[in-house]
């Protein structure tokens, strides 16, 4: 049987504080057998002297490839055999642990500040002993980018937050104190637990930093419930803007509001499966593009024939228009799951709606709750110049306020009914279009925000677009707020009470309709 016992070489240089070391086969030795805390000790060594043949046998240990015998360690790789003696070389968890940190530690030293990067990502995902303090407080003489330096800081106090030296401890407090990291809490909790911490002047300083850190996380969830408002109330808001024209401009109770944001969203779903089959894939991520437009009009399209099939003989009968457009609701969802199925549909965002920007350690904001924001309050001044800038919003106000008197002077009421409904429920699909994207898409979508689009509507004033977006809005922070005391079924409850006995102080809403009229 052939032998061989392949040397430990590592090719290439690294550059680092200090001299190029060869891993010689004692130290090798040492990394391989003998008691945990002896190897690790070992380990953590060598790592400080950044010997450029360590992380090769690093990962050799951890791959299983290393064997002992008679003294002598073996790298078992490719065609390379070891003597029938020899034996394996066996890592417990403990040791593991180590390994795989020492070989995150070592990327720290790199020129590169991307793998210095994801070698701390890397790093505070292990559990850090003292004993590798060194390697870190080396890196940290080196480090010349601030971001990395003031988190090789953090790691170096959370390691020193253990140490039997009371005036480490104390040391370690300052920097901890100035973090909004929320992993920083768990070792300072750990230090004031009772008789963990006999030191006076360390405890009080811990308690010092676990005040300040709790202080900065409580203002990350803070506006972090004000941004998740935000983005239900701007959900709600596009949802309700259909709604204030179907309902508070033409009076329709159009129950099958909801049904049309599905139509919106299935529509989005057709579109993405067309872009997937048909399109290379490299043009998917702008599928987006072509479904806004796509669910506006099938939606638009559905309204039209709602409309002039069953709407337009029911004006002025808002309980006769009710029981109609459930009905029609029912049909709709029907309809949908034969052709779709009654399970939820996959709906998947484009790759630059992925991922969020990280405003503070525990905020995240998602880019696709930021567009459909974006989105909303597009959608907001898009109706808004149309309903008071053009001449098709001139006749809709015209024919909402005074249909004989508008008919009078030789406007086709009935052409601007279709019309109006038509844009109403256009607009219901785009909001299914964006829930497309935050969402499932099913069947039963439309059940979930309808009543919520009724009382935004009641709530900002029938007919008043910017009654819609205030009450949007602040039934979105609102409810998102009472979530954090009461959970989600009592702050809808709460929600309910509020907006009841809102109405019965104040009938016609935030913003009242003016005019001479007694309803007004």
């Amino acid at each position: 049987m052939r032998t061989r016992f392949l040397p430990l070489l590592f090719s290439g240089l690294l550059w680092c504080v200090g001299a190029v070391h060869a891993l010689t086969p004692q130290q090798a030795l040492s990394l391989s057998t003998g008691e945990t805390d002896a190897r690790i000790a070992a380990l953590n060594q060598a790592a400080a002297e950044a010997d450029p043949a360590l992380a090769d046998f690093v990962r050799a240990l951890l791959d299983g490839e290393v064997k002992v015998a008679a003294g002598k360690v073996f790298v078992v790789r490719g065609d390379a055999t070891a003597p029938d003696t020899a034996e394996d070389v066996i890592n417990n968890n403990r040791m593991r642990g180590a390994l795989e940190a020492a070989l995150g530690a070592l990327k720290l030293v790199s020129p590169d500040v991307q793998v210095r990067t994801e070698a701390l990502d890397e790093l505070r995902k292990q559990s850090l002993e003292e004993a590798q303090l060194p390697l870190i407080e080396k890196a940290y003489a080196a480090e010349t980018d601030a971001t990395l330096k003031a988190r090789l800081e953090l790691m170096r106090a959370t390691i020193l937050i253990t140490s039997a030296d009371p005036a480490k401890r104390l040391a370690a407090a300052r920097p901890l104190a100035g973090s909004s990291e929320p992993a920083v809490k768990s070792p300072i909790q750990e230090r004031l637990a009772p008789g963990a911490e006999p030191d006076n002047a360390v405890r009080g300083a811990l308690m010092t930093a676990q005040a300040a850190v709790e202080g900065k996380l409580a203002w990350g969830e803070r506006l972090g419930v004000v941004f998740t408002g935000i983005s239900l109330g701007s959900i709600l808001l596009l949802v309700a803007l259909g709604l204030a024209i179907t309902y508070g401009l033409m009076g329709v109770i159009n129950m099958a509001h909801g049904e049309l944001m599905m139509i919106g969203a299935y529509a989005t779903y057709l579109v993405q499966n067309l872009f997937r089959q048909w399109l290379p894939p490299s043009l998917f991520d702008w599928y987006i593009v072509l479904a806004i437009p796509a669910s506006f009009a099938v939606a638009a399209l559905v309204g039209a024939v709602l409309e002039r099939t069953v709407i337009r003989w029911l004006y002025g009968r808002p309980l006769e228009t009710l029981l109609a457009t459930w009905g029609i609701s029912l049909v709709l969802m029907q309809g949908v799951r034969t052709l779709f199925g009654a399970q939820n549909v996959a709906v998947e965002n484009p790759s630059w709606l992925s991922g969020g920007v990280q405003v503070m350690s525990n905020l995240i904001l998602p880019y696709n709750r930021l567009a459909i924001i974006a989105f909303a309050f597009l959608v907001l001044a898009g109706v808004t110049l149309m309903i008071n800038r053009t001449r098709l919003g001139l006749f809709v106000r015209g024919v909402t306020q005074n249909r004989r008197m508008a008919a009078c002077v030789g406007i086709n009421t009935a052409r601007i009914d279709t019309y109006a409904f038509s844009l109403g429920a256009g607009i219901a699909g785009l909001a299914g279009c964006a829930l497309s994207q935050v969402g499932n898409v099913g069947p039963d979508l439309g059940q979930s925000y309808i009543v919520d689009a009724f009382m935004v509507v009641v709530t900002g004033g029938v007919g008043q677009l910017a009654g819609t977006v205030y009450a949007a809005l602040g039934l979105g922070v609102l409810n998102k707020f009472l979530e954090g005391f009461a959970g989600a079924v009592l702050a809808k409850i709460m929600v309910l009470v509020c907006i009841v006995v809102f109405i019965q102080k104040r009938p016609q809403g935030l913003f009242a309709m003016k005019g001479r009229s007694a309803e007004a």
